[in-house]
């Protein structure tokens, strides 16, 4: 699982800043990093808050894409 480098407070804030053109870039606070091409699961918003969205995405160059 990763997260949005903007903490999102849902998967809605989410959809409404790719409409708008924002380049949103992701991030996993793991030691196995996420990837830069590809799809991959985000989760938001940031921990310790409780998580209450969820994503898959595809992801090109370190950037969101699309939204699956």
């Amino acid at each position: 699982m990763a997260y949005t480098v903007n903490n999102y407070r849902s998967k809605k804030e989410l959809k409404a800043a790719m409409t708008a053109g924002e380049k949103v870039r992701i991030y996993s606070p793991g030691p196995f990093g996420c990837k830069e091409n590809g799809t991959e699961y985000l989760e938001g918003p940031h921990y310790p808050e409780a998580h209450v969205w969820y994503a898959q995405v595809e992801v090109k160059n370190g950037l969101v894409v699309r939204i699956k």
